[in-house]
This record gives C-alpha cells, structure tokens and sequence, in this order.
C-alpha cells in the first residue's frame, strides 16, 4: 500500500498565490505597421471576453492572486526625454495606452472580478525590452544598453508603474528589469538583430553587472517619485539552475546594497531533459540570498503548460518544493497561436483563441484549476509526504486566512494507484474533493471523510485532485 503524509502543522513557508499572464504586444518589431494581440482578445466579442474572464477570476474560476504584465519597447519616441533628476518624469512624454490597451482590459477586469468576491491581486510588471534607440545598436531588440540611456531606462520602468497605479487604478506591487535577458546566444557575436521570422520575443542582455546596478539605481528613481513601496526583482533568468549557476544570486549576494534594495527574487522555471536551453529546478540561488536576507519571498514568473496533462503539474510542484517559491505564474494563459511567428515554443495554455471570433477551453485549464483554487494567497506551503515518486503532493495551509486547509494529489503514472493519507494539523474532518483526469473536467467527488486520521484514496491514473477541508 501507497503511503501519504500531509502535515499543515509544518509550515514551510508563506503562499503568495498562482498567477496568469495576458500578452499583447511581444515580436513584432513595428507595430504601427504590424499591431499584434498575442491573447486574441480584440478577436473575440465583450459577450466571449466575459465568458473567458469569469472563468480565470470568478467565483467558480481559477482564482488566481497574481497578474503578471509586460512594458513593450514601444511606449517612448526617441525625442521625448526627460530631465536630468531621477523625479523629473514627464508623463506626456510616453504613450503607455496605445500597445498595452488589451492586457490592461485583461488586469483591470480581472481586479474587479477579484475584488468583487472579497479578494485581492498583486501585479508584478516585467520589461520585455527597451526602445531601440536605448540600446547601443539603435533598434528594437539591440542587444547591448547604451550607458547614455541608463537613467533613461529606469525613468522608462517607472513612468509605466506611475501610469498603471495612478491613471488606471491597478496594484503594481513589483517590477521586474527583464525576460530571459541573461539569455546572450539569442544575438551574433556583433550583437546585430536575429531574423524577426525566427520567433523571438522581445529583449536585451542584461550581463549580472548591469542587473546589480540597476536595482541600486531602480530602487532609487522608484524612492524619488514615491513610490517606496514597489518592489525591484532581478529580473527573469531562463529558470532557476541559470540565475545561480550563470553568477545572478552570487554577485546579487557579494553586493550589500543590491541585497538590501531587492524586493523579491524571481525567474523562469522552464525546465526538461538536460540541454542549453533549459536548465534544473534548485533553490540554490534562493537559498543563497536568504541567508543574509531570510524575509526574501521568491516567486516563478513563467512556466511551460507542456502537454496540457497532469505533468505540467508536477513541474509546478518542482518550483514550490524544489525551488522553494513563494509564488507561481504560467506563461500566457490565453494564446491566438497564428500572432507568433514560427509557433510558440510553448503552445500550452488554458484558452486558445482561433481568431475567427471563437475560442476554446483547453485541457491546461482543468489542470491548472486544482492547483491555483487550492493555493490561495496568504496561505502556508505545507510539509508533504509519499513513499511513490509517481504520486506526488501539494499543500497549502489555510494560514489564518478564510481560505481552507487544502492538498492536490497527482498522479503522474499511467496506472490507478491506491493510497492512504495520513491527514494531521488540520480543523477538518472531511474534505470535499475535485478531479481533472484525462476523462473528467474539475469533477466534484464529494466528501472525503477521515478514519483515524486517514483518507483512503484511488487516485487515477494522469489524474490531479484537489482536497479542500470542510
């Protein structure tokens, strides 16, 4: 017999929530001439909009606590500067609406979808990459930031946060310097532009030099125009093996300042077979800044849907116990695949948009489901247990929220595998249960109650499911 441990008792650490992720504008090198909507939304009617939102941010939806949006190169002309003070910020002298119009619909619905059943959101924003003309080569995507522009960048970052909290209301609680930009192969070795029909998203190399100093130099122009209380990240390495093992967290951890200025620790998780472009799920880099700051929360701000099954789930699990993260945000949650050029290296997602007014609901949504309803911000990662590396477990302590003590069950075998669970640390008596199988769609299973401590459980094979305490 299978054995389970799930222990709310052993808090491991503070829950900031699951997230999603709108992307609008993010190849196109043009958009005057070439407007692009990666999310689909402006193909589809407010009637199926609606639909796609009460799903996500619902009461009965995903639920998620996190929005994650980008800054596109396109929000500054090139004779539009301002002046020489890190407060000398002249907001007409961006266009933050023209490119960014859906992902925001996207953020200020979903805030009120939230805030209408008594929750709340924490947005985090993420530079995509520069204007062209900040960067040493002159066009967008140019690999190299010209040392001219340096104050000019940082005034670029915080124009979009003054916009987004003052102009449209929306709770930017951290911001992010890049996407991938450790990444230095994406450029030939004269730092010319790759082929734009190659499929490649915005960016710029961000060497760990340039990453220290700016989130000295952010921190401060963020200071200066008063807005103290949003956090700097170091930026999106490509996963986590990379932010240690490339020199991020190190030369974060050898500069006090740098150290004492981040406000949260964040990378991409995309992690498979061992090869250049993916990497392992560790936390050595995060553990390396705890040590001298243990306050630090830690959060995945992109992730791979895979194969829309089960296993993708499990890849999740490997950034919360592995990685040992605070939080965690798929990649764009919903995708018109035909808006990126040569396909999108990752085509999971929860919605897929056909461009012809429909969309569809995919097997990734179901998935996801089990896992961002049962991890609610503010909860308590908790202490797991199996004696089976094919069945593997989630958990999330109600914290002092109102939100249930809650675990996921996944089984990632191609059999049915029998378990007991031993349950302690928790009010509840019975859990309510939910299941995304290959054959089911978030079906509820009703009540589970326990015997002696102990849910007895047949767990499907591919399946994921959800306990939430009664």
């Amino acid at each position: 017999m299978i054995k389970a441990f799930v222990d709310f008792n052993r808090k491991l650490r503070d829950w900031d929530g699951f997230g999603v992720n709108y992307v609008e504008t993010c190849q196109t090198p043009d958009y005057s001439a070439n407007p692009q909507d990666y999310g689909g939304f402006s193909t589809l009617s407010g009637e199926k909009r609606q639909e796609i939102l009460e799903m996500i941010f619902g009461e009965d939806g995903l639920k998620p606590g996190i929005i994650k949006m980008f800054l596109d190169p396109f929000h500054q002309a090139e004779d539009r500067q301002n002046g020489p003070g890190p407060d000398q910020i002249d907001m007409a002298n961006y266009d933050h609406e023209t490119t960014t119009g859906w992902m925001r619909y996207f953020a200020k619905k979903g805030l009120e979808l939230t805030r209408s059943r008594g929750s709340d959101l924490s947005i985090i924003t993420t530079l995509y990459g520069p204007p062209g003309w900040m960067t040493k080569q002159k066009f967008v995507r140019g690999r190299d930031l010209d040392p001219e522009y340096r104050l000019e960048l940082a005034k670029y970052f915080v124009s979009w946060v003054k916009f987004l909290r003052e102009r449209e209301g929306l709770p930017v609680k951290y911001i992010s310097l890049h996407n991938e930009g450790e990444d230095y192969v994406r450029w030939p070795e004269d730092g010319s532009t790759a082929n734009w029909e190659e499929g490649h998203d915005y960016n710029m190399f961000w060497p760990r030099e340039l990453v220290v100093e700016f989130i000295k130099l952010l921190r401060d122009v963020l200071d200066a125009n008063g807005l103290k209380d949003v956090g700097v990240t170091p930026g999106e390495t490509s996963n986590w093996y990379r932010f240690v093992e490339w020199g991020y967290a190190c030369a974060i951890a050898d500069d006090e300042e740098a150290l004492n200025k981040l406000g949260l620790v964040t990378s991409h998780g995309f992690i498979s077979s061992w090869k250049r472009w993916v990497g392992d799920c560790r936390s050595t880099g995060i553990d390396l800044l705890r040590e001298k700051r243990p306050d630090l929360h830690a959060w995945t701000t992109s992730i791979s849907w895979s194969k829309m099954d089960v296993h993708f789930l499990n890849e999740y699990r490997s950034s919360i116990y592995a990685a040992k993260v605070n939080g965690l945000i798929p990649w764009a949650c919903i995708q018109y695949p035909a808006g990126w050029a040569k396909g999108d290296p990752n085509p999971g997602t929860a919605f897929r948009v056909d461009g012809q007014g429909g969309y569809t609901v995919e097997p990734g949504y179901y998935y996801y489901k089990q896992v961002c309803r049962a991890g609610q911000p503010g909860m308590a990662v908790s202490r797991v247990m199996s004696n089976d590396s094919e069945l593997v477990f989630m958990a999330f302590a109600e914290n002092g929220t109102r939100n249930p003590d809650a675990f996921v069950v996944l089984n990632t075998s191609d059999q049915d595998k029998k378990v007991d669970i031993k349950v302690s640390g928790s009010d509840s008596r019975a859990f309510e249960a939910y299941r995304t199988s290959p054959s089911e769609k978030y079906a509820g299973l009703g009540e589970y109650g326990l015997k002696d401590g102990v849910i007895t459980y047949l767990s499907p094979a591919g399946s994921a499911t959800s306990f939430f305490g009664k």
